[in-house]
């Protein structure tokens, strides 16, 4: 078998809108994947025309062309951002039930937070939104307890050490303040878990909500919480470009 007729598994999963290749290989680590009746493992390669891809027991349909689709979702407090939950909370996934066919998120937001939440069939897509050499930026409108100092803001703008590793640079904007209450602009260009929250947790500061409003140049305008649409090609197009370091204008 030529080499050029074969492609690495989780890319062969994502083409096929199975779910994004990060999320491909973690099924294929935890042993959701067969090929050719054999448990697959990170590293395989398959030939699309010939060999037989099973995923928690759905057979993969090879050389399917399936129209890709690209939304953006308002997600709602209490929502997690996985298509299934093994707890029996409440999913993206049942949002997004009108859409035509299976479509799953490009990154996360987690159970408390709301706002702009991507989906997609097209692991490409998804690959080049969540690479961490796109830089794309993502802006979220944080209300924190009690009202934040100068210092405060310092820290977050120059990078904070989170997990044992110091945060990127983010960009700090003081929307309004009231007593014992504050609203942030948080812009951010990379993708660590609950970063926002674990900043503010280290400052002693409450974050009763957190709400993304933007990724990149892609804002959620006035979608309702719940409520999906699906991007233009200009969005799509933006969300793709070789770099999304340009200057901010969500306002």
């Amino acid at each position: 078998m030529k080499d050029n007729q074969l492609v690495r598994l989780q890319k062969y999963m994502a083409d096929n809108g199975i779910a994004s290749r990060r999320k491909s290989e973690e099924m294929i680590a935890a042993g959701m994947v067969k090929v050719n009746g054999r448990v697959a493992v990170i590293g395989d390669k398959v030939n699309p025309k010939t060999d037989k891809v099973v995923v928690r027991g759905r057979k993969i349909t090879a050389g399917a062309k399936a129209k890709k689709y690209y939304i953006m979702l308002h997600k709602p407090r209490g929502y997690v951002t996985t298509m299934s939950d093994e707890m029996g909370r409440k999913c993206v996934a049942e949002l997004v039930k009108d859409v035509p066919t299976r479509v799953y998120p490009v990154g996360r937001l987690d159970r408390d937070s709301e706002g702009l939440l991507l989906m997609t069939n097209d692991g490409d897509f998804a690959n080049k939104v969540t690479h961490p050499s796109k830089h794309v930026y993502k802006v979220y409108r944080v209300t924190v307890r009690p009202s934040v100092n100068e210092e405060q803001l310092f820290k977050m703008s120059n990078g904070m050490v989170i997990d044992g590793r110091k945060t990127a640079p983010a960009e700090i904007h003081v929307v309004s303040r009231e007593e014992g209450r504050c609203v942030l602009e948080i812009i951010l260009r990379e993708g660590r878990n609950r970063q926002i929250r674990k900043m503010c947790e280290q400052l002693h500061l409450e974050v009763p909500r957190l709400k993304r409003i933007a990724i990149g140049q892609v804002k959620l305008g006035g979608l309702k919480p719940g409520a999906w649409r699906e991007l233009t090609r200009e969005e799509v197009h933006r969300l793709q470009a070789p770099t999304n370091t340009t200057e901010v204008d969500y306002y």
